[in-house]
């Protein structure tokens, strides 16, 4: 039978504890009686007693009390087991405080710390993390300067990031910003804007780490970049013509140094070939003395030998080299009689002269007609020539 099946049998199957005697009552159980019947049934398993026994209501008001009780301390008890326990993740490490003192750094994984007692806090450790500093300085040579700069960073001691320092971002930003104005105002404004920019940087992160490892912010420098570097805006036209000019100046000089590279090596191989003939004609003349004086020895010996022979010889070989460039012509002749001459070479040359001076008015005219003035003209020079003789001669006889 159902434990809600009408009727006047009572039924002990009534989870509400009412049985039969309501009779033939159907309606809602009671609330009221369930929940007094469930504080019973807690306290007696905490070691209490019923509600109903003792005498009056200062019994069931007290077991509930200690009901209520009994339940917060096991919700309390439960969320300090929950709160005990914590995962630290790859990428962090866990910085444990104990009463506001550090206690230790935890690793990767899941652990454990005392509740209420021990607080935690979670710092990334690999990622790398970015800040920017952008402001105006003066350079060394008193000039103003706009400098963008982004720091690469990130936490290299969780200790140190969590206790030594109460902000390191904000001390990492001061620090950025002095060691920017120390190393833009040990340095010229064209160092700055130009070809010093990457040691600009390299000099910054160097500064940069000092200072973070002596205020102790835990921090690390990845990489320092100088973004842009340009003068401020009242004076950037200027600036651009300067240094187109100084492009124009660099271009200019590397022309240079290309004629230098095309024209000195031509230089020196003529130098060296200057050097080379110089020995050469050196060792000539050394060689041509050694063989003349050979020769002058040689020639002395014969000389003492037979020096009548030796010097006829010698006589007749210089004459000979003297008289071979000579256009004179000498002529012994043993008798008195006169002997003409006639410079057949020097009348042919002549000659030829007028045959050229004559052929440019000729032209006209062919090669038989062309050789006759030659002809003729040679013909008159030796009659004259022959006249001039007779003359001579004539005017010795007289």
């Amino acid at each position: 039978m159902a434990w809600n099946e009408p009727g006047g049998n009572r039924n002990d199957n009534d989870p509400w504890g009412t049985g039969g005697g309501r009779g033939g009552d159907q309606g809602p159980p009671d609330l009221d009686e369930a929940l007094r019947k469930g504080l019973d049934k807690l306290n007696q398993f905490l070691g209490g007693r019923k509600s109903g026994s003792g005498g009056g209501s200062g019994g069931g008001s007290n077991a509930g009390f200690g009901a209520i009780l009994a339940i917060a301390i096991i919700v309390v008890i439960g969320l300090l087991g929950w709160q005990s326990f914590y995962t630290v993740d790859e990428q962090e490490r866990a910085v444990v405080l104990r009463f506001g003192e550090y206690h230790e750094t935890k690793n990767p994984g899941l652990q454990f710390k005392l509740p209420i007692i021990d607080s935690t806090r979670l710092v990334r450790v690999t990622n790398v993390r970015t800040a920017e500093s952008t402001g105006q300085m003066l350079t060394q040579d008193e000039n103003l300067v706009s400098v963008d700069l982004q720091v690469q960073y990130r936490v290299s001691n969780a200790r140190d990031y969590v206790i030594n320092v109460r902000d390191s971002n904000q001390a990492l930003a001061f620090a950025t910003d002095s060691a920017l104005r120390h190393e833009v105002g040990s340095s010229t404004l064209d160092q700055v804007l130009t070809e010093g920019r990457a040691a600009l940087a390299i000099n910054v992160e160097q500064r940069l780490q000092t200072f973070l490892e002596e205020y102790g912010t835990g921090l690390q420098i990845v990489k320092v970049n100088v973004e842009s570097t340009q003068p401020p805006s009242a004076v950037q036209d200027a600036f651009r013509e300067v240094q187109r000019a100084k492009e124009d100046e660099q271009r200019l000089v590397e022309e240079a140094e290309t004629y230098r590279n095309k024209v000195v090596p031509e230089a020196r191989g003529r130098a060296q070939r200057l050097l080379e003939e110089a020995q050469a004609y050196k060792e000539e003349v050394i060689q041509r003395a050694q063989g003349e004086t050979a020769r002058f020895t040689e020639l002395l010996n014969v000389y003492k030998s037979a020096p009548t022979v030796t010097r006829q010889r010698m006589y007749i070989d210089t004459m000979q080299n003297v008289l071979s460039s000579s256009s004179k012509i000498m002529v012994d002749s043993k008798n008195s009689d006169n002997m003409m001459y006639l410079p057949l070479d020097r009348l042919m040359k002549g000659g030829g002269a007028v045959s050229q001076s004559s052929s440019g008015s000729g032209s006209a005219s062919g090669s038989r007609s062309g050789n006759q003035p030659d002809i003729k003209s040679l013909t008159d020079q030796v009659i004259q020539e022959i006249r001039q003789r007779n003359n001579s001669s004539t005017r010795r006889g007289r």
